[in-house]
């Protein structure tokens, strides 16, 4: 098992990312599991145009519902309060986690059992229900692993994807109770279903993310591979369902085609094990199903992405994770080394609005912009562009007055000295005889050029002006060229 826990904070990223890259261990297993990802998606789509043309719908799908994003919640909501279910609005991880406490409280709950939900991750939720006492069991077997390990993911699809069978096996072993070690990985499978099994029985309270919630039915889309958010979201008597405000849409029509590009862009799967259509709790007359539902709808900075017409293309995101499996700096440095809920590129321009950009200054400069990442989006969000916006917003302030409040912690990373030489370079370069005179001086002083230039001299020899000016060397090269024409002529 590899040494290496990178911190949970983005502000540490280059030193988390310097401690990965130095751990060969996992430098390799990220590669060896990205190049598989990316395989297996690609033979899922294997015409580019028959990809573009599905792609351009998904985008058109998920446009349409953001552009009508208040509409369609409204109607949502709507829709859920006729089916019974119970609809709460979170502001932010601190709104959210009262959500829970509270229904907790009322059903004397001591023990959730949770189905795999990235935006739960956003909240801390785990952590935060155990301050009251109140255990959050993960039942996805990577989230199983994790918690046991009291580790973090590093993938949004595949959470344990940084550990091995050995590592698992070692975990398993030290962790629950009667298991014995053993590398096979069908035991290992069975192990943890056997140690989660007595959980859904005895737990009073299910917790579910949601993929897809559909405004027109009052519908909540769950798609899973292993079975654990079905039972999550049908044995306890109390169903809870997590999700953030942009996951609407608008008709369930427009499930198909998303949940064809979601499913073939994050495993490379034509579908899932699962897919679960929730519409209200237990009906008179059924056998199974919770008889009380709870939807929370989580904004946490969201309606800030969605102010900005910008920024606003974020919140098309479906979480496949396709972005992270083609991007070449997360296959080098893994999801630890965000730390952040959401790594790799889609982390770095959803983690601005969540978090401010004062801790997460260094995520959007994590990119080579090659542009990967943009290429496979299933929604064609334009990931390389966002980034750009994202530096330009770290670096400058944006103007008091504004139809829209600026970005938290725009200009986190604004430098006096480098707006003060900016401000130099216009003054110089805006008037000729300024320009002239500037350059000649340089010229001349030449020898008083510093040896060390910041990050610049680290790799490269130091910058140092011309003995002589363009303007110098064009004007003595046009007096040569001329005395040259004269002789010619004399002759």
């Amino acid at each position: 098992m590899s040494a290496v826990r990178p911190a949970a904070d983005p502000v540490a990223f280059k030193d988390n990312a310097r401690l990965v890259l130095a751990d060969p261990v996992l430098r390799r297993g990220f590669r060896g599991a990205m190049d598989y990802l990316a395989d297996k998606r690609a033979a899922q789509f294997p015409e580019h145009d028959a990809f573009e043309r599905l792609r351009s719908l998904g985008e058109h799908l998920r446009k349409r519902a953001l552009s009508r994003l208040p509409d369609l919640l409204e109607q949502l909501e709507q829709a859920l309060q006729a089916r019974g279910v119970q609809v709460h609005w979170a502001e932010d991880a601190a709104d959210a986690n009262r959500i829970f406490q509270e229904i907790a409280a009322r059903h004397d709950a001591n023990m959730m059992v949770k189905g795999k939900s990235m935006v739960s991750e956003e909240i801390e939720l785990n952590h935060r229900m155990q301050e009251h006492g109140i255990a959050c069991v993960e039942t996805d077997m990577g989230e199983y692993i994790l918690q046991l390990d009291n580790d973090r993911p590093s993938h949004i699809i595949m959470p344990a994807i940084h550990k091995t069978k050995e590592d698992v096996a070692k975990i398993f072993a030290e962790h629950i109770p009667g298991a014995g070690y053993t590398e096979d990985v069908d035991e290992l499978i069975a192990i943890g279903r056997v140690a989660l099994r007595d959980k859904f029985r005895q737990a009073k309270i299910g917790v579910s993310g949601v993929n897809f919630m559909v405004a027109e039915t009052g519908s909540l889309v769950l798609v899973e591979n292993e079975g654990n958010g079905r039972l999550s979201t049908t044995v306890p008597d109390v169903h809870i369902a997590i999700t953030g405000i942009e996951k609407v849409i608008e008709k369930l029509e427009h499930v198909p085609p998303l949940f064809t590009l979601l499913t073939r862009s994050a495993t490379g799967q034509a579908v899932t094990t699962y897919l679960n259509v929730i519409s209200g709790p237990r009906r008179e007359g059924e056998k199974d199903g919770p008889r009380e539902v709870h939807l929370v709808l989580l904004d946490n900075g969201r309606s800030q992405a969605f102010a900005e017409e910008r920024f606003r293309a974020t919140l098309q995101c479906i979480r496949c994770g396709a972005c992270m499996n083609h991007c070449p700096v997360y296959a080098r440095i893994g999801g630890l080394s965000y730390g952040t809920t959401y790594p790799g590129p889609i982390g770095a321009i959803i983690s601005p609005h969540l978090l401010g950009l004062e801790s997460t200054r260094d995520l959007p400069t994590a990119s080579s912009l090659c542009g990967a990442c943009g290429d496979v989006c299933p929604v064609g969000i334009p990931i390389p562009e966002l980034l750009m916006h994202l530096r330009e917003a770290g670096r400058h302030h944006r103007p008091a007055l504004q139809q829209h409040k600026a970005l938290k912690g725009q200009g986190a990373v604004r430098s006096i000295p480098e707006v003060l030489a900016w401000k130099a370079w216009r003054l110089l370069y805006s008037n000729g005889m300024r320009y002239r005179l500037f350059t000649w001086i340089a010229s001349r002083l030449r020898g008083l050029t510093p040896a060390h230039q910041g990050g610049w001299t680290r790799s490269r020899t130091p910058l140092t002006p011309a003995p002589r000016s363009l303007r110098e060397r064009w004007r003595t090269s046009r007096t040569t060229v001329t005395h040259r024409t004269h002789d010619t002529q004399e002759e």
